[in-house]
Protein backbone atom coordinates (compact mmCIF):
# COMPACT_ATOMS: atom_id res chain seq x y z
CA UNK A 1 0.00 0.00 0.00
CA UNK A 2 1.24 3.37 -1.12
CA UNK A 3 1.30 6.62 1.30
CA UNK A 4 -1.04 7.96 -0.68
CA UNK A 5 -3.65 4.60 -0.77
CA UNK A 6 -3.00 4.44 2.65
CA UNK A 7 -3.75 8.08 3.41
CA UNK A 8 -6.69 8.28 0.86
CA UNK A 9 -8.19 5.27 3.17
CA UNK A 10 -7.62 6.95 6.34
CA UNK A 11 -9.23 9.98 5.40
CA UNK A 12 -12.30 7.85 4.68
CA UNK A 13 -12.10 5.66 8.12
CA UNK A 14 -11.42 2.60 6.16
CA UNK A 15 -9.67 -0.51 6.46
CA UNK A 16 -5.81 0.34 6.21
CA UNK A 17 -2.63 -1.97 6.72
CA UNK A 18 -0.99 -0.31 9.45
CA UNK A 19 -1.75 3.99 10.86
CA UNK A 20 -0.30 6.82 9.06
CA UNK A 21 2.90 8.46 9.06
CA UNK A 22 3.68 11.69 8.96
CA UNK A 23 5.91 14.66 11.14
CA UNK A 24 7.09 18.35 11.32
CA UNK A 25 10.52 19.43 12.58
CA UNK A 26 12.35 22.61 13.53
CA UNK A 27 14.90 23.66 10.96
CA UNK A 28 17.84 23.42 13.45
CA UNK A 29 16.66 19.76 13.52
CA UNK A 30 17.79 19.03 9.98
CA UNK A 31 21.04 20.74 10.27
CA UNK A 32 22.18 19.25 13.22
CA UNK A 33 21.28 15.83 12.03
CA UNK A 34 22.95 16.15 8.85
CA UNK A 35 26.11 18.09 10.47
CA UNK A 36 26.21 14.29 12.76
CA UNK A 37 26.44 12.37 9.82
CA UNK A 38 22.23 10.92 10.06
CA UNK A 39 21.14 12.96 6.46
CA UNK A 40 22.90 12.49 3.43
CA UNK A 41 23.12 15.67 1.14
CA UNK A 42 19.81 16.99 -0.39
CA UNK A 43 17.78 14.14 1.30
CA UNK A 44 14.33 14.57 2.54
CA UNK A 45 12.25 13.96 5.85
CA UNK A 46 9.74 12.32 2.86
CA UNK A 47 12.04 9.88 1.67
CA UNK A 48 14.45 8.84 5.39
CA UNK A 49 11.46 8.25 7.40
CA UNK A 50 8.93 6.75 4.66
CA UNK A 51 6.42 8.92 5.58
CA UNK A 52 2.71 8.83 3.32
CA UNK A 53 2.31 12.86 3.20
CA UNK A 54 4.42 15.60 1.63
CA UNK A 55 3.15 19.12 1.57
CA UNK A 56 3.99 22.22 -0.81
CA UNK A 57 3.58 25.94 1.02
CA UNK A 58 4.43 27.74 -1.83
CA UNK A 59 2.13 31.42 -0.95
CA UNK A 60 3.76 34.50 0.46
CA UNK A 61 0.68 36.15 2.01
CA UNK A 62 2.81 39.31 3.21
CA UNK A 63 0.54 42.31 2.62
CA UNK A 64 3.41 44.41 0.60
CA UNK A 65 5.69 42.59 -1.83
CA UNK A 66 7.54 45.27 -2.54
CA UNK A 67 8.42 46.30 1.22
CA UNK A 68 12.36 45.90 1.62
CA UNK A 69 12.32 45.22 6.01
CA UNK A 70 14.27 47.39 7.91
CA UNK A 71 16.11 46.14 10.92
CA UNK A 72 15.58 48.93 13.67
CA UNK A 73 17.92 47.31 16.04
CA UNK A 74 20.07 43.90 16.98
CA UNK A 75 22.39 42.71 19.66
CA UNK A 76 24.83 39.35 19.38
CA UNK A 77 21.89 36.99 19.43
CA UNK A 78 18.61 38.91 18.22
CA UNK A 79 17.42 41.38 15.93
CA UNK A 80 14.65 43.36 15.84
CA UNK A 81 12.97 43.92 12.09
CA UNK A 82 9.99 46.16 10.03
CA UNK A 83 8.29 43.85 7.77
CA UNK A 84 5.67 44.09 5.35
CA UNK A 85 2.89 43.67 7.00
CA UNK A 86 4.14 47.04 8.99
CA UNK A 87 4.66 44.27 12.32
CA UNK A 88 8.04 45.25 14.38
CA UNK A 89 9.14 42.09 15.23
CA UNK A 90 12.01 40.76 17.63
CA UNK A 91 13.73 37.04 16.11
CA UNK A 92 16.93 35.16 16.88
CA UNK A 93 19.26 35.15 14.75
CA UNK A 94 20.99 31.45 15.41
CA UNK A 95 17.19 29.05 16.60
CA UNK A 96 14.11 29.36 15.20
CA UNK A 97 11.43 30.53 17.50
CA UNK A 98 8.34 32.17 17.66
CA UNK A 99 9.10 35.94 17.09
CA UNK A 100 8.63 38.43 19.68
CA UNK A 101 5.87 40.85 19.01
CA UNK A 102 6.99 44.52 19.46
CA UNK A 103 4.43 46.60 17.59
CA UNK A 104 1.97 47.38 14.34
CA UNK A 105 0.91 49.30 12.54
CA UNK A 106 -2.22 47.87 12.37
CA UNK A 107 -4.36 48.73 15.62
CA UNK A 108 -7.71 49.16 14.12
CA UNK A 109 -9.98 49.20 11.18
CA UNK A 110 -8.76 52.82 9.54
CA UNK A 111 -4.95 51.35 9.60
CA UNK A 112 -6.28 48.20 8.16
CA UNK A 113 -8.09 50.23 4.95
CA UNK A 114 -5.14 52.56 4.34
CA UNK A 115 -2.01 50.03 5.42
CA UNK A 116 -3.02 46.68 4.25
CA UNK A 117 -6.29 45.70 2.39
CA UNK A 118 -5.35 47.98 -0.92
CA UNK A 119 -2.22 45.33 -1.15
CA UNK A 120 -4.24 41.88 -0.81
CA UNK A 121 -4.63 41.21 -4.27
CA UNK A 122 -4.25 37.60 -5.74
CA UNK A 123 -0.79 38.78 -7.75
CA UNK A 124 1.29 35.92 -9.23
CA UNK A 125 3.88 36.94 -7.37
CA UNK A 126 2.49 35.55 -4.43
CA UNK A 127 2.80 32.14 -5.57
CA UNK A 128 5.71 30.26 -5.88
CA UNK A 129 5.00 28.33 -9.09
CA UNK A 130 8.17 26.20 -9.23
CA UNK A 131 7.97 24.70 -5.39
CA UNK A 132 4.53 23.29 -5.85
CA UNK A 133 5.38 21.67 -9.14
CA UNK A 134 8.21 19.96 -8.32
CA UNK A 135 6.59 18.92 -4.86
CA UNK A 136 3.71 17.25 -6.75
CA UNK A 137 5.76 15.52 -9.30
CA UNK A 138 7.94 13.80 -6.53
CA UNK A 139 4.62 13.04 -4.22
CA UNK A 140 3.64 11.45 -7.75
CA UNK A 141 6.56 9.67 -8.13
CA UNK A 142 7.26 8.45 -4.70
CA UNK A 143 3.54 7.22 -3.74
CA UNK A 144 2.84 9.78 -1.03
CA UNK A 145 -0.54 11.87 -0.94
CA UNK A 146 0.06 15.47 -1.78
CA UNK A 147 -1.03 18.60 0.79
CA UNK A 148 -1.14 22.65 -0.83
CA UNK A 149 -0.37 23.97 2.64
CA UNK A 150 -0.50 27.06 4.05
CA UNK A 151 -2.37 29.20 6.33
CA UNK A 152 -5.77 30.39 7.03
CA UNK A 153 -7.83 33.24 7.56
CA UNK A 154 -6.47 33.74 11.85
CA UNK A 155 -2.72 33.18 10.72
CA UNK A 156 -3.32 35.79 8.42
CA UNK A 157 -4.72 38.54 10.61
CA UNK A 158 -2.74 37.65 13.46
CA UNK A 159 0.77 39.00 11.73
CA UNK A 160 -0.61 42.55 10.75
CA UNK A 161 -2.25 43.71 13.94
CA UNK A 162 -1.03 41.09 16.85
CA UNK A 163 -2.85 38.85 18.76
CA UNK A 164 -3.86 41.71 21.38
CA UNK A 165 -5.55 43.86 18.66
CA UNK A 166 -7.01 41.08 16.93
CA UNK A 167 -8.69 40.13 19.87
CA UNK A 168 -9.71 43.34 21.01
CA UNK A 169 -11.02 43.88 17.72
CA UNK A 170 -13.34 41.02 18.19
CA UNK A 171 -15.22 42.74 20.52
CA UNK A 172 -15.07 46.36 20.21
CA UNK A 173 -15.73 46.09 16.62
CA UNK A 174 -16.35 42.71 15.03
CA UNK A 175 -17.43 43.66 11.88
CA UNK A 176 -13.57 44.86 11.24
CA UNK A 177 -12.65 41.08 11.94
CA UNK A 178 -15.08 39.71 9.68
CA UNK A 179 -14.13 41.91 6.93
CA UNK A 180 -10.61 40.90 7.27
CA UNK A 181 -11.41 37.23 7.40
CA UNK A 182 -13.47 37.12 4.36
CA UNK A 183 -10.97 39.67 2.59
CA UNK A 184 -8.34 37.04 3.56
CA UNK A 185 -10.41 33.82 2.51
CA UNK A 186 -10.98 35.23 -0.58
CA UNK A 187 -7.58 35.73 -1.36
CA UNK A 188 -6.62 32.53 -0.37
CA UNK A 189 -8.89 31.08 -2.93
CA UNK A 190 -8.33 33.65 -5.63
CA UNK A 191 -4.67 32.40 -5.47
CA UNK A 192 -5.53 28.89 -5.21
CA UNK A 193 -7.59 28.87 -8.37
CA UNK A 194 -4.76 30.93 -10.45
CA UNK A 195 -2.38 27.88 -8.72
CA UNK A 196 -4.35 25.42 -9.28
CA UNK A 197 -5.39 26.01 -13.19
CA UNK A 198 -2.16 26.14 -14.20
CA UNK A 199 -0.40 22.98 -12.33
CA UNK A 200 -3.17 21.21 -11.09
CA UNK A 201 -4.87 20.20 -7.92
CA UNK A 202 -3.51 18.78 -5.06
CA UNK A 203 -4.89 15.50 -3.02
CA UNK A 204 -6.11 17.42 -0.64
CA UNK A 205 -5.37 20.86 1.70
CA UNK A 206 -3.71 21.67 4.98
CA UNK A 207 -4.62 24.80 6.72
CA UNK A 208 -2.24 26.16 9.64
CA UNK A 209 -4.39 28.25 12.15
CA UNK A 210 -2.99 28.06 15.73
CA UNK A 211 -6.19 29.51 17.64
CA UNK A 212 -5.29 28.21 21.13
CA UNK A 213 -2.80 28.57 23.72
CA UNK A 214 -2.47 26.98 27.05
CA UNK A 215 -5.70 25.74 28.61
CA UNK A 216 -7.84 27.86 26.18
CA UNK A 217 -8.72 28.84 22.54
CA UNK A 218 -7.97 32.87 21.81
CA UNK A 219 -11.85 33.35 21.33
CA UNK A 220 -14.92 31.81 22.61
CA UNK A 221 -17.18 29.77 20.38
CA UNK A 222 -19.59 32.31 19.70
CA UNK A 223 -17.08 34.49 18.81
CA UNK A 224 -15.40 31.95 16.16
CA UNK A 225 -19.02 31.06 15.07
CA UNK A 226 -19.79 34.42 14.34
CA UNK A 227 -16.65 35.90 12.93
CA UNK A 228 -13.79 33.05 11.90
CA UNK A 229 -15.82 30.19 10.99
CA UNK A 230 -17.55 31.75 7.78
CA UNK A 231 -14.29 32.18 6.30
CA UNK A 232 -13.45 28.66 7.09
CA UNK A 233 -16.78 27.16 5.88
CA UNK A 234 -15.58 29.05 2.55
CA UNK A 235 -12.19 27.88 1.91
CA UNK A 236 -12.87 24.06 3.51
CA UNK A 237 -16.30 24.32 0.59
CA UNK A 238 -14.22 25.58 -1.70
CA UNK A 239 -11.44 22.55 -1.32
CA UNK A 240 -14.65 19.86 -1.27
CA UNK A 241 -16.40 20.96 -4.08
CA UNK A 242 -13.01 19.91 -6.17
CA UNK A 243 -12.41 16.49 -4.24
CA UNK A 244 -9.85 17.99 -1.73
CA UNK A 245 -10.16 16.80 1.85
CA UNK A 246 -8.76 19.33 4.61
CA UNK A 247 -6.59 18.61 7.07
CA UNK A 248 -6.49 21.70 9.73
CA UNK A 249 -3.64 22.72 12.50
CA UNK A 250 -4.17 24.41 15.10
CA UNK A 251 -1.51 24.84 18.54
CA UNK A 252 -2.99 25.16 21.41
CA UNK A 253 -6.24 24.01 23.64
CA UNK A 254 -9.08 24.25 20.89
CA UNK A 255 -10.84 21.58 22.37
CA UNK A 256 -13.54 23.82 23.17
CA UNK A 257 -13.75 25.10 18.92
CA UNK A 258 -13.68 21.44 17.69
CA UNK A 259 -17.25 21.02 17.40
CA UNK A 260 -17.53 24.05 15.18
CA UNK A 261 -14.64 23.27 13.01
CA UNK A 262 -15.87 19.95 12.34
CA UNK A 263 -19.44 21.48 11.87
CA UNK A 264 -16.81 24.10 9.21
CA UNK A 265 -16.23 20.96 7.20
CA UNK A 266 -12.52 19.53 8.25
CA UNK A 267 -11.30 16.28 7.78
CA UNK A 268 -8.78 15.89 10.11
CA UNK A 269 -7.28 17.41 12.66
CA UNK A 270 -3.31 18.71 13.43
CA UNK A 271 -1.76 19.00 16.47
CA UNK A 272 -3.33 17.72 19.23
CA UNK A 273 -0.99 19.56 21.91
CA UNK A 274 -0.62 17.45 24.90
CA UNK A 275 1.03 20.29 27.18
CA UNK A 276 -1.49 23.00 26.42
CA UNK A 277 -4.46 21.03 27.22
CA UNK A 278 -5.58 18.89 24.61
CA UNK A 279 -6.09 14.64 25.32
CA UNK A 280 -5.82 12.21 22.22
CA UNK A 281 -7.51 9.77 24.69
CA UNK A 282 -10.74 12.34 24.97
CA UNK A 283 -10.73 13.72 21.97
CA UNK A 284 -10.84 10.30 20.12
CA UNK A 285 -13.63 9.22 22.35
CA UNK A 286 -15.73 11.96 21.25
CA UNK A 287 -14.74 13.29 18.03
CA UNK A 288 -12.49 9.79 16.46
CA UNK A 289 -15.61 8.79 14.38
CA UNK A 290 -16.06 12.25 12.78
CA UNK A 291 -12.35 13.46 12.17
CA UNK A 292 -9.30 11.85 11.76
CA UNK A 293 -6.85 12.64 14.20
CA UNK A 294 -2.91 13.20 13.74
CA UNK A 295 -0.66 13.85 16.65
CA UNK A 296 -1.31 13.90 20.17
CA UNK A 297 1.81 12.11 21.35
CA UNK A 298 3.68 14.20 23.81
CA UNK A 299 6.67 15.62 22.22
CA UNK A 300 8.16 15.98 25.86
CA UNK A 301 8.80 11.99 25.99
CA UNK A 302 10.96 12.33 22.66
CA UNK A 303 12.70 15.40 24.19
CA UNK A 304 14.38 12.33 27.27
CA UNK A 305 15.95 10.54 24.64
CA UNK A 306 14.88 7.30 26.72
CA UNK A 307 12.91 4.74 24.97
CA UNK A 308 11.42 3.67 27.86
CA UNK A 309 9.57 6.54 28.30
CA UNK A 310 8.36 6.73 24.50
CA UNK A 311 7.47 3.57 25.32
CA UNK A 312 5.05 4.18 28.04
CA UNK A 313 3.45 7.40 26.11
CA UNK A 314 3.38 5.36 22.46
CA UNK A 315 1.68 1.75 24.58
CA UNK A 316 -0.92 4.77 26.29
CA UNK A 317 -2.26 5.65 23.27
CA UNK A 318 -1.70 3.97 20.24
CA UNK A 319 -3.77 1.08 20.99
CA UNK A 320 -6.92 2.77 21.54
CA UNK A 321 -6.66 5.62 18.99
CA UNK A 322 -6.02 3.37 16.22
CA UNK A 323 -9.46 1.95 16.60
CA UNK A 324 -11.60 3.49 13.93
CA UNK A 325 -8.77 3.34 10.99
CA UNK A 326 -8.66 7.24 11.42
CA UNK A 327 -5.27 7.79 13.03
CA UNK A 328 -1.82 9.52 12.11
CA UNK A 329 1.51 9.49 13.63
CA UNK A 330 2.53 12.36 15.02
CA UNK A 331 3.89 14.51 17.54
CA UNK A 332 1.82 17.42 19.38
CA UNK A 333 5.17 19.82 18.28
CA UNK A 334 7.74 19.63 15.97
CA UNK A 335 10.95 17.96 16.82
CA UNK A 336 13.56 19.93 17.97
CA UNK A 337 17.54 19.29 17.45
CA UNK A 338 17.81 17.88 21.04
CA UNK A 339 15.78 14.68 19.94
CA UNK A 340 18.43 12.51 18.91
CA UNK A 341 17.85 11.30 15.33
CA UNK A 342 18.23 6.64 16.82
CA UNK A 343 15.79 8.50 18.90
CA UNK A 344 13.16 9.51 16.31
CA UNK A 345 13.71 6.39 14.11
CA UNK A 346 12.77 4.61 17.25
CA UNK A 347 9.47 6.57 18.14
CA UNK A 348 8.50 5.73 14.26
CA UNK A 349 9.46 1.74 14.71
CA UNK A 350 7.41 1.60 18.15
CA UNK A 351 4.62 3.16 17.05
CA UNK A 352 4.09 1.58 14.08
CA UNK A 353 4.39 -1.67 14.86
CA UNK A 354 1.93 -0.46 17.62
CA UNK A 355 -0.22 0.62 15.06
CA UNK A 356 -0.27 -2.24 12.47
CA UNK A 357 -3.92 -3.73 11.82
CA UNK A 358 -1.96 -7.09 10.37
Amino acid sequence: MTGKERFERILKHQPVDRIGLYEHFWNDTYKTWQEQGHIPEGASYEDLFGFDVQESWCFNLTADLDFEPKIISEDEDTYTALDGNGATLRRHKFHDTTPEHIDFSVKEREDWERLIKPFLTPDPRRINFEAYRKAKAEAAEKGRFFFWSGVNVFECMHPICGHEYMLMGMIDDPDWIAEMADTYSDLIIKLQIMLFEQEGWPDGFWFYEDMGYKGAPFMSPQMYRQLIMPAHIKTIAFAHEHGCPVVMHSCGFVEPLLPHMIEAGIDALQVIEIKAGMDLLRIHKQFGDKIVLIGGIDVRALYTNDRAVIDAELEAKIPYVKDGFAYVLHSDHSIPNTVDFETYKYFIQKGLALGSYE
